[in-house]
């Protein structure tokens, strides 16, 4: 798309292409078919203005979205105590996971940072330390387990939907576990037999250059959010023959204001028609309005399906090739601030759908949200346990603050003995 060929920082540069209408062909004057709706609607004029990003506290304070960095490891180390039979580990066992875990400390000095989820005692053996989890990250283990079970089949719908989006109707195994987080899989859904988690639609095929890749066998049709919203204010009807001009919600931030000629773009921009992201878009001028538009709802879409309706932007940029997104599809993000917001905390560039948090009624809760929130607060309460032991016995607490910067993750072997005190004394 043009408008996704200009650069931008901060500062985002807003235009709707200008294209002019081609004369018909000379056969045009002997046989006459008539044009596709959407080709009357794919010109529109040159609109040249710019706009500003602006900072919105309210979806920057959204914890459970901001996280996920530490939440994402906290997690597959609580799966790692609670799936053992004894329901505890020696530090041993996961101290050489932190590059797997992308934590950018060592594992048991993180684990350290969070006394309400990890109980820390000395073990049998080797007077190493051991690790189990406390009452209340076990009750939330047990709730996530259930939650698991219960909602397989609104998992697997999800999944298929992300895959029925795509061209050909199958994505590769790769692009889908970078989301597999984002779609709430559990760890080890992958590890078990098809017919567990997949429903008989789905099918493992190979993919160009050899990738194994999972596709949906299947002729279902499915509406978009934005479908099944204006369906039931009867603003639309499922009629696949006539171009439907439905309009995204808008949620603006506070102070946020558009000039004159963005809001006539604005205006122009929702009546134009909406191309469901499961419907063939083959026809679409990729240079025009109605294609914007297009990738518009694809992304609102996919934001839609995930946990807290929110993404790190960097992990579309694996599904352009397979969505028929643009180059620069990311750009979308930026020139409508109405629909989506762009959260720079954490030094994470964040996409969030603005709908999903104010109109939950819009949004179909996904199961595992709920959850994933409780985590978060248990971390939470992890600050004043700490803030307790230090005014309790802050003679203990400042012999545990440097035991914090040692490396205890202990290898009994001897070269990793002496690789684990070099760090340790880099890191004092």
């Amino acid at each position: 798309m043009q408008f996704l060929n200009q650069s931008t920082s901060k500062t985002f540069r807003l235009f709707s292409p200008s294209k002019t209408k081609t004369p018909p062909p000379i056969s045009f004057l002997f046989k006459y078919s008539p044009p596709p709706p959407y080709s009357l609607t794919q010109n529109s004029t040159y609109v040249d203005v710019y706009m500003k990003w602006k900072k919105d506290p309210f979806y920057d304070s959204i914890d459970s979205i901001h996280c996920t960095s530490k939440l994402k490891p906290l997690l597959s180390l609580k799966n790692c105590i609670a799936q053992n039979p004894n329901g505890c580990i020696p530090i041993s066992d996961v101290s050489k996971r932190d590059k797997e875990l992308r934590l950018p400390i060592k594992v048991a000095r993180f684990m350290r940072m969070y006394p309400s989820v990890f109980e820390e005692f000395v073990g049998p053996q080797y007077d190493l330390p051991w690790f189990r989890l406390t009452h209340k990250a076990i009750e939330l283990d047990r709730e996530e387990r259930a939650v698991y079970e219960n909602c397989r089949m609104d998992l697997g719908l999800r999944l298929k939907k992300l895959i029925m989006m795509s061209l050909e109707k199958r994505l590769p195994m790769k692009v889908i576990r970078e989301l597999d987080w984002y779609l709430g899989l559990p760890e080890g859904f992958w590890e078990n037999p098809p017919e567990v988690n997949l429903d008989g639609s789905f099918e493992f095929v190979e993919m160009e250059g050899g990738e194994r890749g999972l596709a949906v066998v299947s002729e279902e049709r499915f509406l978009s959010v934005l479908q099944k919203n204006a369906m039931r204010r009867g603003a639309y009807h499922d009629n696949r023959d006539e171009a439907t001009p439905l309009a995204f919600p808008l949620f603006p931030s506070k102070g946020l204001r558009l000039k004159k000629k963005i809001a006539d773009w604005l205006d122009e921009f929702q009546r134009l028609p909406y191309v469901s992201p499961y419907e063939d878009f083959s026809h679409l001028n990729p240079c025009s309005d109605v294609a914007e538009k297009r990738v518009v709802g694809v992304l609102h879409e996919l934001l839609s399906l995930f946990v807290l309706n929110a993404v790190e932007r960097k992990k579309l940029f694996f599904l352009k090739k397979y969505l028929g997104l643009p180059q620069k599809m990311h750009k979308a993000f930026e020139r409508h601030p109405h629909i989506f917001y762009l959260s720079l905390k954490s030094n994470t560039c964040t996409a969030i759908l603005k709908e999903a948090y104010k109109d939950k009624s819009a949004i179909e809760g996904h199961p595992l949200s709920r959850v994933r929130r409780k985590y978060v607060d248990l971390m939470k309460e992890s600050d004043a346990l700490l803030k307790q032991r230090r005014q309790n016995n802050p003679c203990v607490d400042a012999e545990a603050a440097t035991l914090l910067d040692l490396d205890l993750d202990l290898d009994l072997d001897s070269e990793g003995e002496e690789d684990e005190s070099e760090t340790g004394k880099s890191l004092l």
